[in-house]
Parts: structure tokens; C-alpha cells; sequence
């Protein structure tokens, strides 16, 4: 795949979101989508740059192993529950790594790679060249870099979701970027590789009073191609798709004021199974 299918910003998707009669954050009319933004779709996995929660200790359940074989191909909701085995204890740039050898693994490490590369950290040069670093397979990172640095330095981008030149939010506001995984399937492997698919929400916006670019939700699927490497597993590629999206509740959008007191009280979690 093309550095520019990364962050498929192009056109917009569209989420459906049940507003106040007033406008959340004062007033302010969110500007219509240009196609721009389809660069923040490039920021791979920025996926829609998107940084997130749940994770699980897989108790109980039958492993894929046990599947019978005619269902193997029918991924259940056990595929994602809890297995009992500890989440990793090393950490490399802040992101958890040391995943082990086998689907359970691999998925886990897709989860925490799909969450780091969805973070507002990625509009920071040197934290995102540190993420994309950890990553990444070494054969790809430089590649990928370079395609993630000129889609994140792009002032016109930027400025259409509201963000400075430097990529900081305005003052006064808060920039929220953040993956929230929902479920994790492995759809093939072998010693060596890994394809996962990551079933994931993310959020995306200015929080602050006079943001014009109110937090929004979106549902994507990406679906990640690892490698084992160093004794680890690192992406080397991923597809990226709209949905599932489920029917919004009919809710009422918090104020500037909630959404940033949550984005601040509510740290993300360490994926594993």
C-alpha cells in the first residue's frame, strides 16, 4: 500500500452524532470538510489519529485451538475474551512490547500499535518518530516516517482541524486524538507472521470553549500485517476500512468543559488477552 492510503482522510466519514439544539461548544459551527483532511486518514492509523482503552486477561475461555474445525473461520466473541495470561511487562517509548509468539500475542500487540499510532502523540516530531520506531519492522520504519512527517507537517491539514502550524492546539483548547479498540481477531499466521484485524472507535477533536472542530466519534476495522522481529512482533503493513458503526444512542452531547475534563481524568489502557 501507498504512504498515502496511511490515513485515508480523503472523503470524509461521516458519524452520525445526536447534538444539543445549541451548539456544545458555544456556538461554534464546525467547518464543512475539505479534502484535505484526507491527509489525517494518510497518518496511518492515525487512523483517523486517532488513543483508548479496554484491555482483558483471557480467563476460562476455549482457545482457538480447541475451535472445532469446521468453525474456524468463524470468529467468536470468545476470540477476544480474556485468557488468564499476564499483559506485557516491558514497555519500549512508552509502548507496551515483548508480546509472545503466538495469535494471542500478535493480536495483542496489534491492539497497543493501533492505540500509539491514533494518539495525539503522533503530531509531536519526536515522539511520533519514537512510536513509528517501535512500531514498525525495521525494513519499513524509515519509509513510513517519512511519509508520517510530511502529513503531519502539512499546514494546510493542520489548520482545517484546527491545530497550529506547530500542531499544538490553540490556547485554551485541548486536542483529542484517541483509539479506542473494541475487539481483536487473527485472520491468519504462521511462526513468523501474523494478519490481525483491530475492530476499533476513535475520537477526534477540539475540546474548549471556542473550538470549531467539537470532538467527534468514528468506527474504522484496520487490519495489520506483522512480523516477528527481535523477538517481537512489528507491523510492516495495514488496510484500513469504515465500520462496523453501530446506531448512535439518542444522547446529548457533553459540554467543552466535560469532554476535556474526561480527556484529562481518563488514562488509556494496556491491550492484552
Amino acid at each position: 500500500m501507498s504512504p498515502g492510503d496511511e490515513h485515508d482522510y480523503g472523503e470524509p466519514t461521516r458519524t452520525r452524532m445526536r447534538l444539543p439544539e445549541s451548539d456544545p461548544y458555544g456556538g461554534a459551527q464546525r467547518p464543512a470538510r475539505s479534502s484535505s483532511r484526507s491527509l489525517v486518514t494518510v497518518v496511518g492509523v492515525v487512523v483517523l489519529l486517532i488513543a483508548a482503552i479496554a484491555f482483558a486477561n483471557r480467563g476460562g475461555e476455549d482457545s482457538p485451538s480447541s475451535t472445532a474445525a469446521g468453525d474456524t473461520d468463524k470468529p467468536k466473541s470468545s476470540t477476544t475474551a480474556a485468557t488468564g495470561t499476564k499483559p506485557v511487562g516491558t514497555k519500549a517509548s512508552g509502548i507496551p512490547t515483548g508480546y509472545a509468539r503466538d495469535q494471542q500475542g500478535a493480536q495483542s500487540a496489534a491492539a497497543n500499535y493501533c492505540v500509539a499510532l491514533g494518539s495525539a502523540e503522533m503530531f509531536d516530531t519526536n515522539r511520533r518518530h519514537q512510536i513509528v520506531a517501535t512500531v514498525y519492522a525495521p525494513e519499513v520504519a524509515a519509509a513510513r516516517q517519512s511519509a508520517l512527517d510530511t502529513a503531519y507537517s502539512d499546514e494546510t491539514f493542520l489548520g482545517n482541524i484546527g491545530l497550529d502550524k506547530d500542531g499544538t492546539a490553540p490556547d485554551g483548547q485541548n486536542f483529542v486524538s484517541r483509539v479506542v479498540p473494541v475487539g481483536a481477531k487473527a485472520t491468519a499466521s504462521t511462526a513468523d507472521t501474523a494478519t490481525v484485524a483491530v475492530w476499533y472507535t476513535s475520537l477526534f477533536g477540539l475540546s474548549g470553549e471556542a473550538s470549531t472542530n467539537p470532538v467527534t466519534e468514528s468506527w474504522y476495522t484496520t487490519t495489520y500485517q506483522l512480523k516477528w522481529v527481535d523477538n517481537d512482533w512489528k507491523v510492516t503493513d495495514f488496510q484500513q476500512k469504515d465500520g462496523p458503526v453501530p446506531v448512535g444512542r439518542d444522547q446529548k452531547a457533553s459540554t467543552a468543559d466535560d469532554m476535556t475534563k474526561a480527556v484529562e481524568e481518563y488514562g488509556g489502557f494496556t491491550y492484552a488477552r
